[in-house]
């Protein structure tokens, strides 16, 4: 094993709570924001999680992921043994997130990461009316729909895929800008757009129609304008094992059943 340090966090489901007991007695652990590797235990869910209170902190470290959760797709497989040489072995996926910008009715402005996709939804039975800005360019004066997602490609096999967005390779340099049931224009299916693009959205009668703004887990209400771009200065590492890795299952599940 190497000098490095190492950070044990797990999501609080029982399966979770009882691999951590396993790995406790194999190595002396730090806290996340002492360590140079942290190993999280769950699922994507919990996975996202730890991405982004690394982002809050500023202690931003590479992650080693074992899946206790439901899907895992973010996550290696779990297995108590030998979890420092896979570590050693494991291919470095480099992402950076979208950063979102929201602006609420009331004119409080709301920033927040997303390693997925930052979403719009309508917040009533009322469909979203929404403007679609790109680089300052109106391209969709009007699309009414329940909602509209921006996703990378670490997240275009997630909600985005679910909504019949396209999958993105890992290193495409894309992302997907995908309606949710639109109703006009009938036949707009959304785009794949260069990923140095800015993306903005306005909300046309936010009042009557309210709709909010998700980045991963974090939602907004009530939003009145919201843009979307990729944050070239955020880089994050996931740590897979090579014959697991993200980028490979990612293209993948182009062919998956």
């Amino acid at each position: 094993m190497s000098d490095e340090r190492y950070a044990l966090v797990a999501s609080p489901s029982e399966a979770a709570q009882s691999a951590v007991e396993k790995l406790r007695k194999q190595h002396e652990w730090v806290k996340p924001d002492d360590a140079d590797i942290v190993i999280a235990l769950g699922g994507d869910g919990f996975m996202l999680q730890t991405l982004h209170d690394m982002l809050e902190r500023h202690r931003i470290r590479p992650v080693f992921g074992m899946n206790l959760g439901t899907v895992g797709f973010l996550m290696n497989e779990w297995r108590a043994e030998n979890v420092f040489q896979r570590i050693t072995d494991a291919k470095r996926i480099k992402v950076s997130p979208l950063h979102m910008t929201a602006e609420t009715v009331e004119g409080e402005i709301v920033t927040s990461a997303a390693l997925n996709e930052v979403s719009l939804l309508r917040e009533t039975r009322q469909t979203a009316r929404l403007e679609i800005t790109v680089d300052g360019r109106v391209v969709l004066p009007e699309l009414m729909c329940d909602g509209v997602l921006v996703a990378t490609p670490a997240g275009s096999t997630a909600y985005n895929f679910s909504a019949q967005g396209p999958i993105l390779p890992l290193d495409s340099a894309l992302v997907a800008l995908t309606p949710i049931s639109p109703f006009r224009p009938r036949r707009w299916r959304g785009a794949i757009l260069p990923d140095r693009t800015k993306i903005s959205f306005q909300v046309l009668d936010a009042g009557k129609r309210p709709v909010s703004a998700v980045a991963d887990q974090r939602e907004v209400r009530e939003v009145s304008h919201v843009s979307v771009a990729i944050d070239r200065t955020i880089s994050l590492t996931l740590l897979f094992d090579p014959e697991h890795a993200l980028d490979d299952r990612i293209a993948m599940e182009q062919f998956a059943n």
